[in-house]
């Protein structure tokens, strides 16, 4: 059973969490779906932002900085969106049809970082629908990595031998167009209900060997505060609970989100760590930076985990540019992802080489702090497989053939470990360095002359 969630609803409530969940308890959040944006007479002095100025000058400050508006003011049709940016009647025309089996939805928050005059702006490409997604539909699959397969009760998956990965919800506050549960779009809004999170609780309790628990959704924090604290108390309880993880792009999409009120209830149930899904440097800005920052000063880290998107973020350049704009507001690179089978994104996807190699561009010229783990989702429930540029040449019993970053040749000493064995000095180590100027990629790195 699922909550539906196609309604209005009123304000959270703040009371402590009930020490278990009770059924009757009704669903506060998320807000609901209305669409009109309201205006008022007279504004309160504004902090504005270059963001909010481009469309929604007119919105009071007091709304733009509340989640809640921006949640029932997503702009969810093609009408809506062409009173924003410029579209051709063909291009309203294919929009219609494709929002019949992939719907829309954009916060105004992530609207407002949109160039209008720009088809190839980046934040466009993940926000508006493509013809593409229709088009090349037949590539791909609704399930490529078998969550289905690995559910146990339902909303849990139990794919890794000690982490269990929970869905809430199937409501976002954007409808990302690369999404991996594109699938649930269909479905209509849902929330899980307490009797069905309480059955994810007892597996879990049952299951001694989980110590790591992901919270995600669609979006978790789309729940309102109280439901998600219920959830987050019930885990605490939980001995073998280490960590809870909450993966979410509220940061990025609708940083307004992490309220004090949230963080507050964040910090009591450490360790917490929350993931999100910054994917090129426009997306990070001075709101996204304070939603960060709150995250981090309420004891939760904050990692990051993009997926690589044709046209969006494939290049070295851009890569190296978020992965530093992200250390900048204290944001740890964690993953990069080769973009899934699914169904309604091949036009997004890039070879698995293009992934290779901006990896390969970026060690070396960059901190190691700045560069994330380039990883496959593999079809079928086979699980991540992390990827990077082969910098073994040649590996024997007592010595591996390197090349470094600059694409030179070196010979390292494979030390050999026995029973018997004793250390003993070897002067000539590496000596076969001595002098060597070999590049093994001449296209990667220029000559490099080494002083004898």
């Amino acid at each position: 059973m699922k909550i539906s969630t196609t309604a209005a609803t009123g304000q959270a409530e703040e009371e402590p969490p009930s020490p278990r969940l009770i059924e009757s308890r009704t669903e506060e959040e998320p807000p609901g779906l209305d669409t009109t944006i309201s205006e008022t007479e007279e504004e309160p002095p504004s902090q504005r932002t270059e963001t909010k100025t481009r469309f929604f000058s007119h919105i009071p400050d007091e709304s733009w900085n509340d989640w809640r508006w921006h949640f029932r003011n997503r702009i969810t049709t093609t009408k809506e969106l062409a009173s924003f940016i410029p579209l051709t009647d063909k291009e309203q025309a294919q929009l219609k049809l494709i929002t019949i089996k992939y719907p829309l939805s954009i916060t105004p928050y992530y609207l407002s970082l949109i160039n209008p005059d720009d088809p190839d702006d980046p934040i466009r490409k993940q926000a508006i629908p493509s013809f593409q997604e229709i088009a090349l539909a037949i590539m791909g699959m609704e399930d490529p990595l078998e969550e289905r397969r690995d559910t146990v009760v339902p909303g849990l998956v139990h794919r890794y031998p000690d982490r269990v990965l929970m869905v809430l919800t199937n409501i976002c506050p954007m409808f990302c167009r690369h999404c991996t549960r594109k699938r649930e779009w269909r479905n209509g809004g849902w929330v899980r209900t307490l009797s069905e999170i309480e059955a994810m609780l007892d597996y879990i309790r049952r299951n001694k060997s989980i110590r790591d628990v992901i919270i995600s959704g669609g979006d978790p924090l789309t729940l309102s505060n109280h439901r998600l604290e219920e959830v987050l108390s019930m885990l605490r309880g939980i001995a073998h609970v280490e960590i809870i993880r909450i993966g979410t792009r509220f940061p990025v999409v609708l940083p307004q989100r992490i309220d004090d009120g949230l963080c507050a209830i964040l910090s009591k149930y450490g360790p917490i760590w929350l993931n999100t899904q910054f994917n090129h440097p426009q997306e990070i800005t001075p709101e996204s930076a304070l939603a960060c920052d709150k995250l981090l000063r309420s004891g939760v880290p904050v990692s990051n985990q993009s997926v690589l998107l044709r046209g969006i973020n494939d290049t070295a350049e851009t890569q190296t540019k978020l992965c530093h704009e992200l250390l900048k507001i204290k944001v740890r690179p964690y993953y990069l992802f080769q973009c899934d089978e699914v169904q309604g994104t091949e036009h997004f996807r890039t070879p698995v080489g293009t992934g290779i190699k901006l990896i390969e561009r970026m060690r070396g010229h960059t901190s190691g702090l700045a560069i994330p783990t380039f990883v496959v989702d593999l079809p079928k429930g086979g699980g991540k497989i992390p990827l990077q540029p082969n910098y073994v040449l040649l590996q024997a019993e007592e010595e591996l053939v390197l090349r470094n970053y600059q694409g030179r040749i070196f010979h390292y000493r494979n030390p050999k470990v026995t029973a018997t064995s004793r250390a003993k000095p070897n002067h000539a180590n590496g000596s076969r360095n001595a002098g060597m100027n070999q590049i093994a990629f001449p296209e990667l790195a220029p000559v490099i002359k080494v002083k004898r």
